[in-house]
């Protein structure tokens, strides 16, 4: 065991997560399990536990969310044990790990092939009935599976016209998260299907980079 790694994610919890108002424990002891290094490229191995984004050098500007930024994430979406989960960016399979080790079923959805098979290698020897890892644009129409207690965007999108097709698929009391804008000002929402219809919450206010095929935002012409 790496103590200095241990020791790492034990400060990463109580230096920015924790003060940051993440304070579900459930969420707290699920980052506290997963081993955030082995999802990092080596290269970036002894920063797995930095207050920073990691580059997954696939040429596209993927990353992996800065870990306060996935604790957010997890606490919004009040992950039940029996939730049905679907994930929009597999990346190298940090938050996937998170969303299967907090929910029940989980379809993940990569764009990038070569991604997929990173994550897949990284999540290992995942029981196939509670994760799947698909090959797959996952703002391209309906994705088979649904309806979902909880969709998770790991990148962003301009604006919430993207948002139709997923949001359609939320299953009753369902809950979306989503970090919608353009740089430098981008907002994390919560979108719950409730008895009314959908309402909208912002949390806080970051900036990543956009999913791949993510919309154009439509600009004003003079």
């Amino acid at each position: 065991m790496d103590t200095s790694l241990e020791t790492a994610r034990f400060n990463m919890i109580q230096q920015q997560i924790r003060p940051w108002g993440v304070t579900d424990e459930r969420v707290l002891a699920t980052l506290a399990a997963i081993p955030r290094e082995h999802f990092v490229p080596d290269a970036y191995r002894g920063l797995a536990y930095a207050d920073i984004e990691v580059p997954l050098g696939q040429g596209q500007g993927q990353v992996m969310l800065a870990p306060k930024v996935v604790a957010h994430l997890l606490q919004a979406l009040s992950i039940g044990p029996d939730d049905r989960i679907l994930e929009i960016g597999t990346g190298s399979g940090y938050v996937t790990a998170c969303l299967n080790a907090l929910g029940g079923a989980v379809i993940s959805l990569e764009i990038e092939p070569e991604l997929a098979a990173l994550a897949k290698k990284n999540l290992g020897d995942s029981d196939p009935r509670r994760l799947e890892i698909r090959v797959a644009d996952g703002l391209a129409g309906h994705i088979d599976g649904g309806p979902f207690d909880v969709i998770a965007l790991t990148g962003s999108l301009p604006d919430a016209s993207g948002l139709s097709g997923l949001v359609s698929q939320l299953a009753p009391h369902g809950r979306l998260f989503a970090i919608l804008g353009d740089e430098p000002a981008m907002v994390a929402t919560l979108i719950t299907h409730g008895p009314e219809g959908f309402n909208r919450q912002s949390l806080f206010e970051i900036s990543v980079p956009a999913l791949a095929k993510a919309p154009e935002p439509e600009r004003f012409v003079f």
